[in-house]
């Protein structure tokens, strides 16, 4: 078997830019195929600027509980590209993996495609061949030009909270951004849309007017609301009370509302209130607001502190995750590196006031990260105490000799790479 990271880099090089939004050569690669995109079990089809994973990963937890098999596509990954496609449950293993990259690399005969768009063909090749109830599948970026938007009829779509991200590809404004999320929308297909600002759901509400999609939209058509106990669903057809979901942090009763929007549009599938709570109550994403209790570098730290990774990237992200750093009471030290396309100034001043001290570390695996150096002082420019340091086991041992006593947060953010690093560093 040819080794699944040597198959990875020779798909990397079939393009020379990492990014390059269309959707023909991912129709001539399917074509070739055999259409697999037309031989998929029922979709769910999820864009957004965050949630997207959560959202997903909420629906899996609650169909499963039900005893349903979900095939699932999301990305990035964390640790291995295997964690990208979930066959019938199950993440792929490398044997049936290097077997399906050998195929689509030989259907593929060398022509321009980029990592992206022939992984997404390989990955409906393999949901195709494999008996599965569901597909829940997760935009990679954007929505109107991204290789997932070649299924035609999905059973529902979604669109998490759209904010500023990715400008280089999708545009400056909201407006022009959630225009392109707005690009899954089909016609007479209900579309599940989370609460937006009111400059991205104006582009969202005219796509779908214009196409005859029918919109369930959160405080219209759907609602959450925090109970004592957890949280109370209302929604076309169900009025749930559901137990606090298992993902931390506020928003995650919206992610968590937004995927029963979704399952409530699913009039194929029985779904009983106790799949619903369970669902809710078990789901897993990793990195999202993720406790660290054991490895080398929560060991690193005093006993009453606490070690916790997030994936938040971008200024909503940081948005939600000052959110939840304004109900821990301990001083925060965050551990932090970000990548050239990102927006640093937007995310650093949506933590103001919530962190004690930065320290920024390069983006690992050699991808195009901001310069810690420079990273740290565009922190200090939005009112922050920082610095940068060599990786982040140095940075953490850092903080520790400079920190007073008492507890304390160290949390790492800023880069789902530098949280993959983490977790396998971690291990």
């Amino acid at each position: 078997m040819i080794p699944i990271d040597t198959l990875l880099a020779r798909l990397t090089a079939l393009h020379p830019r990492i990014i390059d939004l269309s959707l023909g050569r991912i129709e001539r690669l399917l074509e070739t195929l055999g259409h697999p995109e037309k031989k998929l079990p029922p979709v769910v089809h999820v864009a957004g600027t965050n949630g997207k994973g959560s959202v997903v990963a909420f629906c899996r937890a609650a169909l499963e509980a039900a005893g349903y098999r979900c095939h699932v596509y999301t990305s990035p990954h964390l640790l291995k590209f295997n964690e990208r496609i979930v066959l019938a449950g199950r993440e792929i293993e490398d044997p049936a993996l290097a077997a399906l990259l050998e195929r689509v690399e030989a259907a593929n005969a060398g022509a321009e495609i980029t990592f992206f768009e022939i992984t997404t063909a390989a990955a409906f090749l393999a949901f195709a061949e494999t008996p599965a109830d569901l597909l829940l599948l997760e935009v990679g970026l954007g929505g109107r030009l991204d290789a997932t938007n070649v299924v035609a009829r999905p059973a529902v779509t979604c669109i998490t909270p759209v904010d500023l991200d990715h400008q280089k590809y999708l545009g400056d404004t909201l407006a022009a951004i959630a225009g392109e999320k707005a690009g899954i929308l089909k016609p007479r297909v209900p579309a599940i849309v989370s609460a937006q600002f009111a400059e991205a759901m104006a582009p969202i509400a005219m796509r779908a007017e214009s196409i005859g999609t029918p919109l369930l939209v959160e405080e219209r058509e759907w609602r959450v609301e925090r109970t004592s106990a957890g949280f109370r669903y209302k929604g076309p057809r169900w009025t749930l009370d559901l137990p606090r979901p298992n993902l931390l942090g506020a928003h995650q009763y919206h992610n968590a509302g937004a995927a029963l929007a979704c399952l409530e549009q699913l009039d194929r599938f029985t779904l009983p209130e106790k799949a619903l709570a369970h669902g809710m109550a078990s789901a897993r994403w990793p990195a999202r607001l993720q406790r660290l209790t054991t490895g080398p570098l929560a060991a690193m730290l005093p006993r009453d502190w606490e070690l916790w990774l997030d994936g938040a990237h971008n200024p909503h992200g940081a948005r939600a995750l000052a959110t939840w750093l304004a109900g821990q009471n301990l001083p925060v030290h965050l551990v932090t590196a970000m990548l050239d396309s990102k927006d640093p100034v937007g995310f650093f001043d949506e933590l103001r006031g919530r962190i004690a001290t930065i320290h920024t570390v390069p983006v690992p695996g050699g991808h195009n990260g901001l310069d810690p150096a420079g990273l740290a002082e565009t922190a200090a420019r939005a009112g922050h105490s920082a610095t940068h340091s060599a990786d982040p086991a140095a940075a953490i041992a850092e903080i520790v000799a400079q920190a007073g006593s008492g507890p304390a947060i160290l949390l790492i953010a800023g880069s789902l790479y530098l949280a993959g690093a983490i977790l396998e560093k971690n291990s």
